[in-house]
């Protein structure tokens, strides 16, 4: 299960970026950038194994082909730990230890600019601080300490520092953040311990959250709790949490083979309430109970207190050595409050690991990868229910891996 480990906690094997070194603290590109300024991005897989990067300003209708609209991604995969933003596109850098900042010039994805940082290995949360400055969080191994960068992205100047969550103990070797969220002026940061091996890991039965005060980061409480494990995920790789028009804030765990490997812990839904700072003990929406009966990963907010999770199907996958590539997920729309859910009548979905769904105007669009009917955009209007196939992408696409707000106008 070395593949599994990895595809949990780093993605190592699949994320090995370029092995350029930086001439000292920043590089700077001079390509000419493109300017178009459209609205979203998509990030496609081919089925000949090359990776494409879109941009358009329709949803809703057409048929693109990446290869032949879109800039190749060299070096590639950065679709697990990839950014997007204001037309930007961020990530870093394993191996040389910088956050990089690329973008489309000339036809081309290339390297605009990067910054070295110490002991950041991979991201596993961000949250935007500004428009302009920007927030990540890892796990350093080698120190055994959670580690901030604040970015001011114009120019790539970064501060950096730890965060007070206890290292890994007893027999725990590893750590994951799952989510991080400011919540009036606090920040709250859930994370779990793992211990692994070479061939295995396993995940704590316990998920904590830090509870600490910003900008100072001195931890305040830590909250725990035990009806599941793994809360959230990676949040650059998909959706896992959110906060509501009310002010709840809301987030997933994440048992299953693909995250926390604890298959016999219900995934769940949590909930902290406005003003509480704490886990509400009242609420659980226990999705392996409910009709959905299969664990699930990505999480939502579509509005009126409604969301979508993408679930697995039990029964048409073996394990991880196939859970990415065999169709088995489900959309399925539920209801906080109520605690009910709906499964979208949409194709069987691939991929372990996406960025799919976008809220946009009272519209979710949402990306498929499907075996039979190809590789669509679909929208679905959430107050009635209607779906309807949206923009296509040519027949040689393998996956739809990510689909993202470019720019806002």
């Amino acid at each position: 299960m070395t593949h599994h480990y990895r595809g949990v906690i780093h993605f190592v094997i699949f994320a090995l970026f370029s092995t350029i070194l930086l001439p000292g603290c920043r590089e700077q590109s001079n390509e000419k950038e493109d300017v178009a300024g459209r609205r979203y991005s998509i990030y496609a897989m081919m089925r000949n194994g090359k990776e494409y990067i879109f941009q358009t300003d329709s949803l809703a209708s057409g048929e693109i082909n990446p290869e032949k609209s879109g800039a190749k991604v060299v070096p590639a995969p950065l679709y697990y730990e990839l950014i997007v933003r204001d037309g930007q596109y961020y990530s870093i850098d394993r191996r040389a230890g910088s956050f990089v900042r690329y973008k489309i010039a000339n036809g081309e994805f290339v390297r605009d600019m990067a910054i070295a940082m110490t002991g950041f290995s991979s991201i596993e949360n961000y949250n935007w601080l500004s428009r302009d400055s920007l927030m990540i969080l890892g796990y350093d191994d080698d120190a055994r300490k959670v580690r901030y960068v604040k970015i001011h992205v114009p120019d790539l100047s970064i501060t950096q520092g730890t965060v007070p969550i206890p290292a890994p103990f007893g027999n725990y070797n590893w750590l994951s953040i799952g989510f991080s969220q400011f919540l009036e002026g606090k920040l709250y940061i859930g994370y779990c311990y793992h211990t692994y091996t070479l061939d295995n890991y396993t995940t704590g039965d316990t998920m904590y959250t830090a509870v600490l005060d910003y900008p100072q980061l001195q931890s305040l409480k830590t909250l725990k709790d035990t009806r599941s494990v793994y809360p959230g995920g990676v949040n650059t790789r998909q959706g896992h949490s959110f906060v509501t028009e009310n002010g709840d804030f809301y987030f997933i765990s994440c048992p299953g083979i693909a995250l926390g490997n604890y298959p016999e812990k219900p995934t769940g839904i949590f909930r902290i309430k406005k003003s509480q700072e704490e886990i509400d003990p009242a609420y659980f929406f226990n999705i392996s109970a409910s009709a959905i009966k299969n664990h699930g990963y990505g999480f939502w907010y579509v509005g009126n207190g409604k969301a979508i999770v993408r679930t697995e199907r039990k029964g048409l996958y073996t394990g991880m050595k196939d859970h990415y590539k065999v169709p088995h997920f489900d959309f399925y729309l539920l209801d906080l409050e109520k605690q009910t859910t709906h499964r979208l009548p949409l194709p069987l979905d691939k991929g372990s690991s996406r960025q799919c769904v976008l809220v946009e105007n009272g519209t979710v669009y949402i990306t498929v990868n499907s075996e039979n009917e190809g590789c669509y955009v679909w929208l679905l209007d959430p107050a009635t229910g209607a779906l309807k196939k949206g923009l296509k992408l040519s027949d040689d696409t393998e996956y739809i891996l990510r689909l993202e707000r470019l720019n806002d106008r």
